[in-house]
């Protein structure tokens, strides 16, 4: 009992999950009747959403503090974060609207009959984001509109400054709260995972395997594109540095990331590449590469454009321009402010689901794979933090591009 306690939690998971589809295989649909204890922890999970949500981004804008401190670099790598987030989920979703993981099991977990298409209009839209009434939009678990309001709330604290540092206090207070929350609850997926495991696999059988194997695919190819495509150009056209020499420095860091999964446990080496390696000054990477760390998780975004686009394909719902731009757009928010605990892909896409309007039938299958597919995703996230850092280096004429080309052996 001591050694399973101690046991990490995606280990737990993964023994779990293989014992509860071995059973769901072989009882077959009798094991339905143990559904509701899967429902419990799905409920349990929807109970976190709004007010993690709400207060860690109030939380992370207030930390931020007014832009003008962060002067020329702070501007330019948060800038530079949101808009390669913003790429990595639109290649995301392109990538799996081509590639289609769940189009060959359209409506296996059902379908969703309300969420409707509209003839998609850009201020239609933007009109439906902002809340008239917060609290109506927290009661019905409408997540855009509460993350804008979430956002504005941030900005006013920041501008009304010590007058608001008890409001401040209090929301910092409440998202450790949260987080500790979320932490006691993840600490029951395994349980959770399992008899929804056994459900699923109970119910559909064998066709959920054909799925993830699809969408393990699609977010590696995903992943590639952005790795030797969009990095590279990035590097070349906007640093006016050599793609092959920034990843034959940065190396290191990025085994270290690929090896453990933590773009924190890659923070130590990763200082070490920036600073010897690609001459970028302390001053830069010491406050890029830990902010990237917490915000920029490109990888992350790219994996849950394609999550939001195989749900659709599963639940058999048409995409729409409408779906697709809310896709990226929740896939930009979701991967910023996702909180760095255990469990994360699973209560993310609990909060992506809920603002597209579906079930929760595919947490499962991404709690089953995401141990492989967080190995790239974490991979592509610390590159993307070493590409904004040697990017804004560059530009700003504080990169040693002399330290930059020398070869590995002589550094």
């Amino acid at each position: 009992m001591k050694a399973w306690k101690n046991t990490p939690l995606h280990i737990k998971i993964f023994v779990l999950l293989i014992i509860g589809c071995a059973i769901g295989f072989l009882f077959g649909e009798r094991v339905t009747v143990l559904a509701p204890i899967g429902d419990a922890y799905i409920k349990l999970l929807k109970m976190l959403i709004v007010p993690l949500v709400f207060f860690s981004i109030i939380s992370g804008v207030i930390k931020l503090g007014s832009p003008s401190e962060f002067g020329q670099v702070g501007s330019r790598i948060i800038l530079f974060y949101i808009v390669t987030t913003i790429l990595a989920a639109g290649v995301g979703v392109v990538g799996a609207s081509l590639m289609n993981p769940g189009v060959d099991a359209q409506g296996m977990l059902g379908s969703v009959e309300n969420v409707t298409q509209q003839e998609f209009s850009l201020a239609s839209s933007v009109l439906s984001w902002i809340p008239e009434n917060i609290v109506n939009s927290m009661a019905k678990m409408d997540m855009i509109p509460i993350i804008i309001f979430a956002v504005l709330f941030g900005v006013c604290i920041i501008m009304v400054g010590d007058k608001a540092k008890s409001v401040s206090d209090f929301v910092d207070a409440a998202n450790e709260v949260m987080l500790k929350m979320t932490n006691l609850i993840t600490d029951l997926a395994p349980y959770g995972i399992f008899f929804l495991a056994m459900q699923l696999t109970g119910t559909l059988g064998s066709k959920m395997l054909t799925v993830a194997v699809k969408f393990v695919a699609a977010v590696y190819v995903t992943l590639a594109v952005i790795l030797l495509v969009v990095y590279p150009l990035l590097l070349k056209l906007m640093g006016r540095c050599s793609p092959i020499q920034f990843y034959r420095n940065i190396m290191p860091a990025l085994l270290m990331a690929a090896s453990t999964g933590s773009s924190n446990a890659a923070l130590p080496m990763g200082f070490d590449c920036a600073n010897k390696r690609c001459g970028v000054p302390e001053k830069i990477y010491s406050f890029s590469l830990p902010l990237g760390a917490t915000i920029n998780m490109n990888g992350f975004a790219a994996a849950l454009g394609i999550i939001a686009i195989t749900a659709l394909e599963l639940y058999n719902v048409p995409l729409s321009v409408s779906l697709i731009v809310q896709a990226v757009g929740m896939g930009l928010v979701l991967s910023i402010g996702a909180p760095g605990i255990q469990g994360t892909a699973v209560v993310m896409s609990t909060i992506l689901f809920e603002a597209l309007g579906l079930p929760m039938g595919m947490l499962p299958l991404i709690a089953a794979i995401w141990p492989v597919v967080n190995i790239g995703t974490t991979t592509i996230n610390v590159v993307g933090d070493h590409v904004a850092t040697c990017v804004v280096a560059s530009n700003l004429k504080m990169m040693d591009h002399q330290v930059f080309q020398t070869k590995n052996a002589e550094k």
